[in-house]
């Protein structure tokens, strides 16, 4: 992975190659942010910039050996751990050509895409305390070229207690020209002693001209479209491919919301229910994805309201919608609704009964939509 194939993040990009020219690279760096945010493939940058026999000013070559086996995930002093189902393989190195098939489809991935791809039943991965003596064995060992050893550690947040107190040591004394990277997607839920032993890396959200030009570039859309795209992912690429990756994804988004609140303000329940039918039909992930868009277009009515169309980021057609709509919502009501939408993003998580959510969502649209 180059530098140059990392979506954005160039501050950050010109902070580490400075720390390896200057030769005073952090044994642990949490690199920390939403995946969407390219966290994964900045920490695998890295690791190819400290192996690179002949590094360029802004970035590694490319073409040296050591590039090339990290490139097919394969140089002898890469090292990973990830979660892992217990029931599949209690160790990362069981599911290495899974992970391996995983980045080359696309190194921008998230903790659900990772769970799909190793276990239909969709069960719970955790880094358990068997991985951890497979990290202390691996680091122990004497490095095969002579250089850096590198861990990456992905999602060390969902280490068990048993598993973080394990690795505390080795963390804090590493051998010799060993680097940790920890890739974590919410670095809070990591324990303290961890968080304090590692130099903090925040990948702050692809900003927008970056992510709309990438768009436009791997899908051929229209400019319109992707402004649209752009402003509902917030920076996050997984999300904006996610839409975008759909033929008619930001257009049926957009009619899903409109039917929604139309129907609830006209307190028409037959038209309710079978928009609750409808979205109950749709797949998990698409139904996230729709409930992520009405927070979104919610927040843009409020933003319309509160501080003119000038700083609304919205489609044409969107903006034709919220001129109508953005006076329904207000103060009054803004709370009810982001706190009835944010649940709901929860507790589909937790599988929760699709129909009956959707259904619930209708009738407090028509409520808080109705509030004086």
């Amino acid at each position: 992975m180059l530098f140059q194939n990392v979506i954005g993040q160039n501050d950050l990009k010109q902070k580490l190659l400075k720390e390896v020219k200057d030769q005073k690279v952090s044994h642990a760096q949490l690199f920390t942010g939403d995946s969407g945010f390219g966290t994964l493939p900045l920490a695998l940058a890295f690791a190819q910039l400290l192996f690179c026999e002949e590094p360029k000013e802004n970035d590694s070559c490319g073409v040296c050996s050591s590039c090339i086996q990290v490139k097919d995930l394969q140089h002898p002093d890469l090292h990973f751990s990830f979660p892992t189902v217990q029931g599949i393989s209690k160790i990362s190195d069981g599911l290495i050509s899974e992970w391996r098939e995983q980045i080359k489809e696309m190194p921008y991935f998230s903790s659900f895409d990772w769970i799909k791809r190793i276990d239909p039943k969709e069960g719970n991965p955790i880094i358990s305390v068997f991985e951890s003596k497979e990290i202390q064995r691996k680091l122990r060992l004497k490095s095969y070229q002579g250089g850096y050893k590198v861990l990456i550690i992905w999602m060390p947040e969902k280490m068990n207690s048993e598993c973080s107190n394990k690795i505390l040591k080795i963390l804090e004394e590493p051998p010799k020209k060993t680097v940790f990277i920890l890739v974590s997607a919410n670095a809070d839920l990591l324990i303290e002693t961890i968080r304090s032993r590692c130099q903090v890396v925040q990948l702050p959200r692809i900003k927008n001209d970056t992510l709309s030009s990438h768009l436009m570039k791997v899908f051929k859309i229209s400019e319109e479209k992707c402004k649209s795209i752009t402003a509902f992912s917030e920076g996050n690429l997984i999300r904006a491919m996610e839409v975008a990756e759909t033929q008619d994804g930001e257009e049926a988004l957009k009619d899903a919301f409109i039917t929604l609140m139309r129907s609830s303000y006209k307190k028409n329940v037959i038209e309710m229910m079978n928009w609750a039918d409808s979205m109950a039909k749709e797949g998990k992930e698409r139904q996230k994805i729709f409930l992520k868009y009405t927070l979104h277009m919610l927040r843009q009515c409020l933003v319309k309201n509160y501080m003119g169309d000038e700083l609304v980021q919205v489609s044409t057609e969107e903006a034709d919608f919220i001129s109508k709509f953005s006076p329904f919502i207000s103060g009054n009501n803004i709370r009810e609704f982001m706190k009835a939408f944010d649940e709901a993003f929860y507790q589909l998580e937790r599988n929760a009964n699709s129909k009956i959510l959707f259904t619930l969502l209708c009738f407090q649209s028509m409520r808080y939509l109705h509030k004086q």
